[in-house]
Protein backbone atom coordinates (compact mmCIF):
# COMPACT_ATOMS: atom_id res chain seq x y z
CA UNK A 1 0.00 0.00 0.00
CA UNK A 2 1.13 3.17 -1.19
CA UNK A 3 1.28 6.79 0.91
CA UNK A 4 -1.53 7.72 -1.48
CA UNK A 5 -3.56 4.74 -0.57
CA UNK A 6 -2.85 5.20 3.11
CA UNK A 7 -4.21 8.61 3.39
CA UNK A 8 -7.23 7.63 1.74
CA UNK A 9 -7.72 4.64 3.48
CA UNK A 10 -7.35 6.46 6.66
CA UNK A 11 -9.88 9.23 6.18
CA UNK A 12 -12.64 6.86 4.43
CA UNK A 13 -12.31 4.81 7.91
CA UNK A 14 -12.28 8.40 10.36
CA UNK A 15 -15.38 9.22 8.40
CA UNK A 16 -16.72 5.42 8.98
CA UNK A 17 -15.59 5.61 12.38
CA UNK A 18 -17.70 8.44 13.30
CA UNK A 19 -20.90 7.58 11.80
CA UNK A 20 -20.26 3.90 13.21
CA UNK A 21 -20.19 5.86 16.93
CA UNK A 22 -23.23 8.11 15.71
CA UNK A 23 -25.03 4.65 14.51
CA UNK A 24 -25.07 3.19 17.98
CA UNK A 25 -27.95 5.32 18.77
CA UNK A 26 -29.35 5.87 15.28
CA UNK A 27 -29.01 2.18 13.82
CA UNK A 28 -25.31 0.72 12.73
CA UNK A 29 -27.00 0.31 8.83
CA UNK A 30 -26.91 4.19 8.09
CA UNK A 31 -22.72 3.83 8.37
CA UNK A 32 -22.58 1.05 5.46
CA UNK A 33 -25.36 2.68 3.40
CA UNK A 34 -23.58 6.05 3.36
CA UNK A 35 -19.98 4.60 3.65
CA UNK A 36 -19.58 0.72 2.95
CA UNK A 37 -16.89 -1.05 4.31
CA UNK A 38 -13.88 -0.73 1.98
CA UNK A 39 -12.31 -4.02 0.00
CA UNK A 40 -8.80 -4.60 1.58
CA UNK A 41 -7.90 -5.90 -2.10
CA UNK A 42 -8.71 -2.38 -3.75
CA UNK A 43 -10.36 1.25 -2.97
CA UNK A 44 -13.25 -0.26 -3.83
CA UNK A 45 -16.59 -0.11 -1.52
CA UNK A 46 -17.98 -3.75 -1.15
CA UNK A 47 -20.35 -5.48 0.94
CA UNK A 48 -18.49 -8.92 0.74
CA UNK A 49 -16.76 -9.27 3.67
CA UNK A 50 -13.44 -7.74 3.18
CA UNK A 51 -13.27 -8.51 -0.28
CA UNK A 52 -14.23 -7.01 -4.06
CA UNK A 53 -16.82 -9.65 -5.74
CA UNK A 54 -14.07 -10.49 -8.28
CA UNK A 55 -11.76 -11.58 -5.83
CA UNK A 56 -14.39 -13.77 -3.96
CA UNK A 57 -15.15 -15.21 -7.09
CA UNK A 58 -11.44 -16.30 -8.02
CA UNK A 59 -10.81 -17.71 -4.40
CA UNK A 60 -11.24 -21.77 -4.04
CA UNK A 61 -12.43 -22.28 -0.97
CA UNK A 62 -12.16 -25.78 0.39
CA UNK A 63 -15.46 -27.19 1.14
CA UNK A 64 -16.66 -30.92 2.62
CA UNK A 65 -15.71 -33.68 1.90
CA UNK A 66 -12.10 -33.09 2.87
CA UNK A 67 -9.22 -35.47 3.89
CA UNK A 68 -9.27 -35.34 7.68
CA UNK A 69 -5.43 -35.62 8.49
CA UNK A 70 -4.31 -32.96 5.80
CA UNK A 71 -7.25 -30.70 4.50
CA UNK A 72 -7.29 -32.04 1.24
CA UNK A 73 -10.06 -31.82 -1.01
CA UNK A 74 -11.67 -35.31 -2.03
CA UNK A 75 -12.92 -35.11 -6.23
CA UNK A 76 -16.62 -36.67 -4.78
CA UNK A 77 -18.12 -37.43 -1.54
CA UNK A 78 -17.66 -41.18 -1.46
CA UNK A 79 -20.74 -41.30 1.22
CA UNK A 80 -21.44 -43.23 3.96
CA UNK A 81 -18.78 -45.92 3.19
CA UNK A 82 -16.01 -43.43 2.09
CA UNK A 83 -12.88 -43.49 3.66
CA UNK A 84 -12.30 -39.94 6.17
CA UNK A 85 -8.25 -39.81 4.62
CA UNK A 86 -6.33 -39.70 1.99
CA UNK A 87 -4.36 -42.76 0.63
CA UNK A 88 -1.08 -40.59 2.17
CA UNK A 89 -2.66 -39.62 5.02
CA UNK A 90 -3.71 -43.03 5.70
CA UNK A 91 -0.04 -44.36 4.73
CA UNK A 92 2.00 -42.28 6.70
CA UNK A 93 0.20 -39.32 8.86
CA UNK A 94 1.17 -36.57 10.08
CA UNK A 95 2.50 -35.64 13.55
CA UNK A 96 -0.66 -33.39 14.28
CA UNK A 97 -4.05 -35.39 14.10
CA UNK A 98 -6.05 -33.40 12.02
CA UNK A 99 -5.39 -30.32 9.32
CA UNK A 100 -7.99 -28.03 7.67
CA UNK A 101 -7.62 -25.38 5.18
CA UNK A 102 -9.65 -22.21 4.07
CA UNK A 103 -8.73 -22.27 1.05
CA UNK A 104 -6.47 -23.46 -1.89
CA UNK A 105 -2.61 -21.61 -2.04
CA UNK A 106 -3.09 -20.64 -6.05
CA UNK A 107 -2.78 -17.33 -8.12
CA UNK A 108 -5.91 -15.91 -6.26
CA UNK A 109 -5.29 -16.09 -2.78
CA UNK A 110 -1.38 -16.22 -3.08
CA UNK A 111 -1.30 -12.71 -3.49
CA UNK A 112 -3.53 -11.51 -0.94
CA UNK A 113 -1.58 -13.71 1.89
CA UNK A 114 1.80 -12.23 0.36
CA UNK A 115 0.39 -9.03 1.57
CA UNK A 116 -0.31 -9.78 4.64
CA UNK A 117 2.66 -11.95 5.24
CA UNK A 118 5.52 -9.74 3.72
CA UNK A 119 3.53 -6.61 2.68
CA UNK A 120 2.60 -5.72 6.58
CA UNK A 121 -1.03 -5.52 5.55
CA UNK A 122 -2.77 -6.81 9.02
CA UNK A 123 -6.15 -5.68 8.08
CA UNK A 124 -6.12 -9.46 6.09
CA UNK A 125 -5.64 -10.70 9.78
CA UNK A 126 -9.66 -10.68 11.12
CA UNK A 127 -10.91 -11.83 7.10
CA UNK A 128 -8.53 -15.11 7.29
CA UNK A 129 -9.46 -15.85 10.93
CA UNK A 130 -13.29 -15.71 10.01
CA UNK A 131 -12.19 -17.87 7.14
CA UNK A 132 -10.27 -20.19 9.28
CA UNK A 133 -12.97 -20.35 11.73
CA UNK A 134 -15.22 -21.58 9.42
CA UNK A 135 -13.28 -24.11 7.73
CA UNK A 136 -11.62 -25.41 11.01
CA UNK A 137 -15.35 -25.46 12.83
CA UNK A 138 -14.91 -29.43 13.95
CA UNK A 139 -11.41 -28.83 15.02
CA UNK A 140 -12.20 -25.06 17.07
CA UNK A 141 -14.96 -26.91 18.69
CA UNK A 142 -12.20 -29.80 20.08
CA UNK A 143 -9.86 -27.87 21.07
CA UNK A 144 -8.58 -26.54 24.65
CA UNK A 145 -5.95 -23.96 23.23
CA UNK A 146 -5.03 -21.91 20.39
CA UNK A 147 -0.86 -22.19 19.42
CA UNK A 148 0.50 -19.65 16.51
CA UNK A 149 3.88 -21.05 14.92
CA UNK A 150 6.09 -18.89 16.46
CA UNK A 151 8.97 -16.76 14.60
CA UNK A 152 12.30 -16.85 15.71
CA UNK A 153 12.83 -13.34 17.19
CA UNK A 154 15.06 -11.88 14.62
CA UNK A 155 12.35 -12.77 11.68
CA UNK A 156 10.03 -11.12 14.15
CA UNK A 157 12.26 -8.23 14.48
CA UNK A 158 12.39 -7.69 10.59
CA UNK A 159 8.80 -8.40 10.13
CA UNK A 160 7.82 -7.02 12.87
CA UNK A 161 4.47 -8.91 13.39
CA UNK A 162 3.65 -12.63 13.47
CA UNK A 163 1.00 -13.81 10.59
CA UNK A 164 0.00 -16.64 12.31
CA UNK A 165 -0.49 -14.68 15.73
CA UNK A 166 -2.42 -12.01 14.30
CA UNK A 167 -4.83 -14.72 13.11
CA UNK A 168 -4.38 -16.90 16.19
CA UNK A 169 -5.68 -14.06 18.83
CA UNK A 170 -9.04 -12.89 17.22
CA UNK A 171 -9.76 -16.79 16.27
CA UNK A 172 -9.41 -17.62 19.74
CA UNK A 173 -11.34 -14.65 21.27
CA UNK A 174 -14.59 -15.30 18.97
CA UNK A 175 -14.00 -19.03 20.26
CA UNK A 176 -13.36 -18.69 23.84
CA UNK A 177 -10.25 -20.74 23.81
CA UNK A 178 -7.26 -20.43 25.71
CA UNK A 179 -4.69 -18.24 23.95
CA UNK A 180 -0.95 -19.77 24.60
CA UNK A 181 1.49 -17.58 22.03
CA UNK A 182 4.43 -17.57 24.13
CA UNK A 183 4.27 -21.56 24.92
CA UNK A 184 5.77 -22.59 21.30
CA UNK A 185 8.69 -20.62 20.81
CA UNK A 186 11.09 -21.31 17.92
CA UNK A 187 14.88 -21.60 18.95
CA UNK A 188 16.81 -21.73 15.64
CA UNK A 189 17.11 -18.99 13.26
CA UNK A 190 16.63 -21.22 10.10
CA UNK A 191 16.63 -20.67 6.37
CA UNK A 192 13.43 -19.75 5.01
CA UNK A 193 11.54 -23.19 3.58
CA UNK A 194 10.89 -21.86 0.04
CA UNK A 195 11.84 -23.52 -2.57
CA UNK A 196 13.32 -26.29 -0.52
CA UNK A 197 12.23 -30.22 -1.28
CA UNK A 198 10.03 -31.68 1.06
CA UNK A 199 12.95 -33.62 2.83
CA UNK A 200 14.59 -30.49 2.85
CA UNK A 201 12.20 -28.58 4.66
CA UNK A 202 12.17 -31.19 7.33
CA UNK A 203 15.52 -30.76 7.75
CA UNK A 204 15.27 -27.15 7.74
CA UNK A 205 12.74 -27.11 11.21
CA UNK A 206 13.69 -30.61 12.67
CA UNK A 207 14.56 -29.04 15.87
CA UNK A 208 13.65 -25.55 15.44
CA UNK A 209 10.96 -25.36 18.12
CA UNK A 210 10.66 -25.82 21.77
CA UNK A 211 7.91 -25.18 24.45
CA UNK A 212 8.71 -23.09 27.14
CA UNK A 213 8.03 -24.27 31.49
CA UNK A 214 5.63 -22.45 31.17
CA UNK A 215 4.07 -23.54 28.16
CA UNK A 216 4.30 -27.24 29.68
CA UNK A 217 1.95 -27.15 32.33
CA UNK A 218 -0.69 -24.89 30.41
CA UNK A 219 -0.56 -27.63 27.71
CA UNK A 220 -0.62 -30.69 29.44
CA UNK A 221 -3.18 -33.11 28.86
CA UNK A 222 -4.72 -30.83 26.54
CA UNK A 223 -5.92 -30.83 22.84
CA UNK A 224 -4.42 -28.00 21.22
CA UNK A 225 -5.05 -25.77 17.37
CA UNK A 226 -1.88 -25.09 16.00
CA UNK A 227 -2.31 -21.93 13.72
CA UNK A 228 -0.21 -20.92 10.41
CA UNK A 229 -0.63 -19.22 7.31
CA UNK A 230 -0.03 -22.02 4.30
CA UNK A 231 0.83 -25.64 4.52
CA UNK A 232 3.01 -26.63 1.92
CA UNK A 233 4.39 -29.88 2.91
CA UNK A 234 3.54 -30.21 6.30
CA UNK A 235 7.33 -29.62 7.75
CA UNK A 236 6.97 -26.63 10.12
CA UNK A 237 3.54 -27.82 11.41
CA UNK A 238 4.99 -31.22 11.75
CA UNK A 239 7.72 -29.86 13.64
CA UNK A 240 5.62 -28.08 16.06
CA UNK A 241 3.20 -30.92 16.66
CA UNK A 242 6.40 -32.79 17.61
CA UNK A 243 7.44 -30.22 20.31
CA UNK A 244 4.14 -30.07 21.60
CA UNK A 245 3.03 -34.05 22.01
CA UNK A 246 6.99 -34.52 23.45
CA UNK A 247 5.51 -31.80 26.15
CA UNK A 248 2.59 -33.44 27.05
CA UNK A 249 -0.21 -32.34 24.82
CA UNK A 250 -3.04 -34.92 24.09
CA UNK A 251 -3.50 -34.35 20.50
CA UNK A 252 -2.26 -31.31 18.40
CA UNK A 253 -4.75 -30.04 14.84
CA UNK A 254 -3.86 -27.81 12.31
CA UNK A 255 -5.87 -25.18 10.61
CA UNK A 256 -4.61 -22.71 7.64
CA UNK A 257 -5.13 -19.92 5.58
CA UNK A 258 -4.34 -22.14 2.84
CA UNK A 259 -2.89 -24.80 1.17
CA UNK A 260 -1.22 -26.02 -2.14
CA UNK A 261 -3.17 -28.99 -4.33
CA UNK A 262 -0.28 -31.29 -4.03
CA UNK A 263 1.18 -31.35 -0.16
CA UNK A 264 1.93 -34.69 0.06
CA UNK A 265 2.91 -35.00 -3.63
CA UNK A 266 5.83 -32.46 -3.77
CA UNK A 267 9.24 -33.96 -4.57
CA UNK A 268 11.08 -35.51 -1.38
Amino acid sequence: MDAQDGVWRAAWEGARSQLLRFGRTTGRGLADLILPPMAHDSREATAAAGLTPDAWSRIVFLEAPVCDGCGAAFEFDGGDFAEDRCAACATLPYAFDRARAACVYDDASRGLILRYKHGDQQQFAPLFARWIGRAAAELTADADAVIPVPLHPMRLLSRRFNQAAEIARPLARTCRLDYLPDSLIRISHTQTQGGKSRRGRRLNVKKAFAVTEAGRRRIKGRRILLIDDVLTTGATAEACARALLDAGARAVDLAVIARVRNARDLTM
